[in-house]
């Protein structure tokens, strides 16, 4: 699968732990930004944007992004129409985020989760499927919220 990733400065070391793991496992990753941790001038909406953006055009498959929270850049990434994007610090979550919301992608807090957790919550996301039924209802009816707005 080809995986984007993004973080801002407090994410990088995470990212690229996470983006050596996923490799390992035959994942094709392709890093988003931000790259230097001393650069507090790529803040988390940019790499958000940039996972979502690259998801939506079809580079990459799903994406994990990275803040001190993952809040800020899930917010970031699901601005951008059509992206689903959660929030995730345990693997249920994770897993469920697809299974019943066809989410694209996963977001960590790097200063909440440690990086063998943060393994075990993309294991349980890459591992997990959409399944479809009456969840898909759901989803259109959030699909449905954009188009209202304009946004697809």
């Amino acid at each position: 699968m080809k995986i984007g990733f993004g973080s801002d400065h407090a994410g990088i070391e995470l990212k690229l732990q996470l983006m050596e793991y996923l490799t390992a496992q035959g994942h094709e990753c392709t890093d988003y930004g931000n790259y230097d941790p001393n650069d507090r001038g790529d803040d988390y909406p940019v790499p958000g944007r940039k996972v979502a953006e690259a998801i939506r055009a079809g580079e990459v498959e799903k994406g994990v992004t990275i803040c001190g929270t993952g809040l800020g850049i899930s917010l970031a990434a699901n601005k951008v129409p059509g992206i689903r994007a959660c929030v995730c610090s345990e693997p249920y979550t994770a897993a469920m985020s697809v299974r019943h919301n066809n989410c694209q992608i996963v977001s960590m807090g790097a200063r909440v989760v440690g990086r063998e957790l943060a393994k075990v919550i993309v294991d349980a996301f890459f591992g997990s499927e959409f399944e479809g039924g009456r969840h898909a209802a759901r989803v259109d009816m959030i699909t449905q919220i954009e188009k209202d707005y304009g946004m697809q």
